[in-house]
């Protein structure tokens, strides 16, 4: 049940905005990379790797639909891992007060130099990097006043790296979402497919959904009962001894949800192509519940 072997998304404009991106670094004072709270590792940005001399700030969006259990476990975690992060729901603005306090604070050292230079109003200069449909956009409109960055829920929006004023003196660098040429851990790949950073169309939709619904099984199976009516021995996995029974029962499930949806074709049979669209969106929506597909190493211990 391979989505693609592997999952290969990177166009010519990633390349480029890439190089683009780090030729710009010279221009700002910080990196804000901004990744999705439900899925901390593989929303990580590739252009934000390696060693980049530049004071950095993590914003984990989306945490309004993540489980907060996890984010503040996660948060913890960054830490420990002398990372500056913040929780925030870059459309709504939850924890984005926390922000300006944040860069001040990170750039406290810089701006005592200006102050002392007679530069005590210069602008601070900030890049917003993160990997396509993380919430880039919407962070720059809530900084902006909502008039600057155009926001819509699917990959590619953004194409070239453009400025904006934003508030309390500051200019925001934005750049297009970037992913890595390849993913070498094909769990990476099918989690920023469940968030809907790569474009559905380039994948086999039924193959994600499946995919999906078995890691909500083994994380989160009492919200899919709760969401879709599921009886007990749908949850069960004691009689899944090996990996073609276990690929059956998701089947199963599958088409169970199918049913009680009643998205059905003639003849009888479950249009999976519109379950397989549903059961996405409606991860992606929160309908399902809060949720949390990566955990830290600290957090995966605890629930075990």
């Amino acid at each position: 049940m391979d989505i693609i072997h592997p999952i290969q998304w990177f166009p010519g404009h990633m390349s480029k905005s890439k190089r683009k991106i780090h030729d710009d670094l010279k221009y700002v004072n910080l990196l804000v990379e901004i990744i999705d709270a439900r899925i901390p590792i593989s929303s990580r940005s590739p252009a934000f790797m390696g060693s980049i001399l530049k004071p950095r700030l993590m914003l984990m969006n989306k945490s309004d639909i993540a489980d907060p259990i996890f984010t503040t476990d996660w948060l913890v975690f960054l830490k420990k891992d002398n990372i500056q992060a913040l929780a925030v729901d870059c459309k709504s603005g939850k924890g984005l007060d926390k922000f300006i306090p944040k860069v001040n604070e990170l750039l406290r050292k810089e701006i005592a130099v200006w102050q002392n230079k007679g530069m005590g109003g210069r602008r601070i200069r900030i890049m917003v990097v993160g990997v396509p449909n993380v919430g880039k956009s919407s962070f720059i409109n809530r900084m902006a006043d909502g008039k600057r960055a155009k926001v819509e829920n699917r990959p590619g929006v953004t194409k070239e790296n453009q400025w904006f004023l934003a508030k309390n003196n500051i200019e925001i660098l934005d750049t297009p979402g970037i992913l890595s040429p390849k993913f070498e851990d094909q769990k990476v790949g099918e989690n920023l497919a469940f968030v809907g950073s790569i474009k559905d169309k380039i994948l086999d939709i039924e193959i994600i959904a499946k995919k999906l619904l078995k890691k909500l099984l083994d994380l989160y199976p009492n919200l899919l009962k709760k969401r879709f009516n599921l009886k007990e021995y749908h949850l069960s996995d004691e009689t899944a001894d090996n990996f073609e029974q276990k690929e059956l029962r998701i089947d199963q499930i599958f088409h169970s949800i199918g049913q009680k949806r009643g998205m059905i074709l003639p003849g009888g049979k479950i249009d999976t192509h519109r379950t397989a669209n549903m059961l996405l969106d409606e991860f992606r929506n929160a309908k399902l519940g809060r949720i949390t597909l990566e955990r830290s190493a600290e957090a995966s211990k605890e629930s075990e």
